[in-house]
């Protein structure tokens, strides 16, 4: 992942997907840049903590960063429903919340945004039909397969086809902290193959593996490789910092021109 500074925010794009024309994508930092060049702090949960109107006008600025003109989030509930975000569906505000965990669209002006502090954002952009997804995948999700679910929508709604996908497995807890005391309780048992040692279990191999079995070749899968709570001065993390942790995001957005990034 490439780490870039644009007006005055911090932010982290793939490789595979910085590459494709007409898509704009970043998983945001935990805080921007101030003009004295200190961090401002730049949580985009409405968790309480910060007035609403300060983390509103702060997603307002990655939509405009995006050259959006729509605001698209998931109601997630760390299931494997999968929203569509369509042509005609019209909202009277700069913002709409879709039922799912997972969101697709085949229009630009559109940014797709998945909060996370600790749950993996996986980006999948069809370069060929010109359809992207923003997949949140916590623990629940990954024994559910909604990454499964999204690309088997995509499939049946757009006719996309998985070997053209290129995919990116955002900032996440990593193996070396995904740790699970009653596993044996918690996860299925088909999946105790992706222990990575004691109770400690790698999902970025999970998630992978799920893309590889929904028909992405490897070769199109961008891991981040970037933990989460080992990576506190960059992202937010729920397991290091409990219920005070912000929400960092990960969006993704046709833009306007085929030729435009």
């Amino acid at each position: 992942m490439q780490l870039t500074f644009d007006h005055d925010l911090r932010y982290l794009q793939f490789s595979i997907l910085k590459a494709i024309p007409g898509v704009w994508h970043a998983v945001l930092a935990r805080s921007g840049v101030a003009a004295d060049g200190s961090k401002v702090p730049f949580n985009l949960g409405l968790n309480g903590h910060e007035p609403e109107s300060e983390v509103w006008g702060r997603r307002r600025r990655v939509t405009a960063l995006a050259s959006a003109h729509v605001a698209v989030f998931a109601h997630q509930v760390h299931g494997a429903q999968v929203a569509v975000w369509e042509d005609g569906a019209a909202t009277p505000d700069d913002y709409v919340k879709l039922s799912g965990d997972a969101l697709i669209t085949s229009q630009w002006g559109a940014a797709l945004f998945i909060q996370t502090a600790d749950c993996q954002s996986v980006l999948l952009v069809d370069p060929v039909l010109r359809v992207v997804a923003n997949i949140h995948s916590g623990w629940r999700g990954s024994i559910a397969n909604v990454i499964g679910h999204t690309v088997d929508t995509m499939k049946r709604r757009f006719g996309c086809r998985p070997s053209d996908l290129r995919c990116g497995i955002g900032p996440s807890l990593g193996p070396c902290c995904a740790e699970f005391i009653h596993y044996r309780q918690e996860i299925p048992e088909k999946y105790w193959r992706y222990r990575y040692q004691e109770n400690l279990f790698d999902f970025w191999r999970l998630s992978t593996d799920q893309l590889i079995t929904a028909g992405v070749p490897l070769s199109q899968i961008e891991l981040s490789g970037i933990c989460t709570r080992c990576n506190q001065h960059l992202f937010f993390s729920y397991r290091g910092e409990g219920t005070g942790a912000g929400r960092f995001a990960a969006v993704i957005a046709l833009t306007a021109s085929k030729t435009e990034n």
